[in-house]
């Protein structure tokens, strides 16, 4: 295949279901050949859709998905990092495990991956970095507990300003996504009982809110460092 005729490839993390999934497909639709990645991910091997299995908390994960999207695509044009746990106690009640399990996903596999990621988009002239953070990092809510949460995805906030910073006159753009609550179809209809109110818009977002976000910033590209709050208003205030 030419260079012209060579697709943009966007990597996805946590792309076997809900919001990654939703994003693996519309990266598809706007015409990206896209490698997904997670634990649970079925193997695909479609001319412009493949596939790797793996813990994006292992650092060997990270290296297989970009030796599988330079060997088969031979570029990196977009790294979407989406995988991240939230575990919500309160923050007397968290266990070691409970630290292990959230650092190692939501710092560890951002480090191994987007490390690995921006040195490839560098020597290739530029790309562009997404993560998903979170709202609850800008307007914490006692009603929901979520100091791990805060402690992980508020340094990739942070994160997301430096790199954009240290990589943008080499052709990199950092940016990120911080959603309020996402409606999905993994999670229990009941269980957003309540949710909705605690958005000004006075509806839980959904997934496609959090597709156009990203699709957005995709298309901005005099916008780095941004982190974009697709939360129904949740952290301007109540």
């Amino acid at each position: 295949m030419s260079t012209r005729e060579s697709p943009k490839v966007a990597i996805v993390t946590g792309a076997s279901q809900g919001i990654g999934m939703g994003i693996a497909a519309a990266f598809r639709r706007a015409g990206y050949a896209v490698v997904g990645t997670s634990r649970s991910m079925p193997l695909s091997d479609e001319p412009d859709f493949v596939t790797v299995r793996g813990d994006i908390a292992e650092v060997e994960t990270a290296q297989r998905v970009v030796e599988r999207a330079l060997d088969r695509f031979g570029r990196i044009d977009s790294l979407i990092n989406n995988a991240g746990v939230f575990i919500g106690k309160a923050f007397t009640d968290y266990t070691p495990d409970d630290y292990a399990k959230v650092s190692t996903v939501n710092l560890a596999g951002f480090f191994h991956m987007t490390q690995r990621v921006i040195r490839q988009m560098v020597a290739q002239g530029g790309g562009h970095v997404v993560t998903i953070t979170t709202s609850l990092v800008d307007h914490a809510n006692s009603t929901t507990p979520s100091a791990l949460t805060s402690l992980t995805k508020g340094g990739l906030a942070a994160v997301t300003r430096a790199l954009a910073t240290e990589y943008a006159s080499r052709g990199v753009r950092v940016n990120a996504v911080a959603p309020g609550v996402i409606q999905t179809p993994i999670h229990d209809a009941t269980s957003y009982a309540g949710i909705a109110e605690q958005h000004p818009l006075g509806r839980l977002g959904a997934i496609s809110d959090i597709v156009d976000a990203i699709l957005y910033l995709e298309r901005a590209t005099f916008v780095t460092g941004e982190a974009l709050h697709v939360d129904g208003g949740w952290a301007a205030g109540h």
